[in-house]
């Protein structure tokens, strides 16, 4: 399944509104290069969540930490040499804790990785410099339900999924 974004904006409201979704427990990974805009994702995740503090990548800091619905564990793996490196910062705590854990990098941890989530890739499109298409990969029935209303959610907002 995929969404297509022309602008950072509507990256961050595709976020929110799978933020409004999101229940405890529930994991989101998400792949991308650099520049592809997964912080402004992140964004509208943490929108979602009612989180009000200014959300900005952890790549030098590797977790960061918010509070609001729920609480929103958003880890970048990048600077990760060895997965083991994953277990010393604890990360399945956050995997199976009562929070929304959003992991960018996930191929670097993936034997941490629990069997049900939910994969989101961006990618850049070729006709924009903002464009972006965001593909969508549950793994696991709940998050299989949870794109499917995401996916209506979208439709009623603005006829930007497909």
């Amino acid at each position: 399944m995929r969404i297509f974004s022309d602008s950072p904006n509507k990256t961050i409201a595709i976020g929110n509104a799978l933020g409004k979704m999101l229940g405890a427990g529930n994991i989101v990974c998400l792949e991308g290069d650099l520049g592809t805009g997964k912080t402004h994702f992140a964004k509208g995740i943490a929108l979602g969540l009612d989180i009000g503090e200014h959300v900005t990548s952890p790549t030098f800091t590797i977790i960061n930490e918010y509070e609001g619905r729920l609480p929103f564990y958003h880890i970048d793996v990048y600077r990760l040499i060895a997965e083991d490196e994953a277990y010393e910062l604890g990360l399945e705590e956050y995997l199976y804790g009562g929070g929304v854990t959003l992991i960018e990098w996930p191929e670097r941890v993936n034997g941490l990785l629990p069997d049900e989530y939910l994969m989101v890739k961006i990618i850049m499109a070729e006709d924009g410099e903002n464009a972006r298409e965001l593909e969508f990969r549950p793994f696991g029935q709940k998050y299989i339900d949870l794109v499917a209303g995401l996916f209506e959610e979208l439709k009623n907002i603005e006829n930007i999924g497909d």
